[in-house]
C-alpha cells in the first residue's frame, strides 16, 4: 500500500508494538521509536511518507520535533496523536506544519483514514486552502 514507510513515535512501548503491527497487518510498511531523539535520527536517515508522533515524549517535546521533521523533510506529513490535548496545542501544531491532530483514544479505522488522507495528500492537487 504505502512505499515509503510510517514511523509511529510514542513512549508507550507496547502502545507503538501494537500500532506498528496492525498497520502491517494492513498492508502499511510501519516502524516505531519511543523518543523524540530516535524519530529525528530516523527520519534524518529515511524517507517517510507519514509520521504518526505523540506530544508528550521523554526527552524532546513533540511540538519540537514537529519542526525538526518539517525542517529535515518538510514534505513528509505529520500527523499528532496525544492523549495530552489542548486546542492550543492542535493549532499551534497545525501552524508548524502538522496534517492533522487526534486524540488518544481514537478508533483505529479513524486512525487509518487519517493516514491514508496524509499519504495522498499532494499540495498540487488542492483546490481549497484547507486541508
Amino acid at each position: 500500500m504505502a512505499e515509503s514507510p510510517i514511523l509511529v513515535v510514542d513512549d508507550e512501548e507496547e502502545f507503538v508494538a501494537t500500532l506498528v503491527q496492525r498497520l502491517r497487518k494492513r498492508g502499511w510498511a510501519s516502524e516505531g521509536v519511543l523518543s523524540g531523539s530516535e524519530a529525528i535520527a530516523k527520519v534524518t536517515a529515511n524517507d517517510y511518507a507519514v509520521v504518526l508522533l505523540d506530544m508528550r515524549l521523554p526527552d524532546v517535546d513533540g511540538g519540537q520535533v514537529l519542526l525538526e521533521i518539517k525542517k529535515i523533510r518538510p514534505e513528509s506529513r505529520v500527523v499528532i496523536l496525544t492523549g495530552h490535548a489542548s486546542a492550543k496545542e492542535g493549532e499551534e501544531g497545525i501552524r508548524n506544519g502538522a496534517f492533522d491532530y487526534l486524540l488518544k483514544p481514537v478508533e483505529f479505522e479513524i486512525l487509518l483514514e487519517k493516514l491514508q488522507a496524509a499519504k495522498d495528500y499532494s499540495p498540487e492537487n488542492q483546490t481549497t486552502g484547507t486541508l
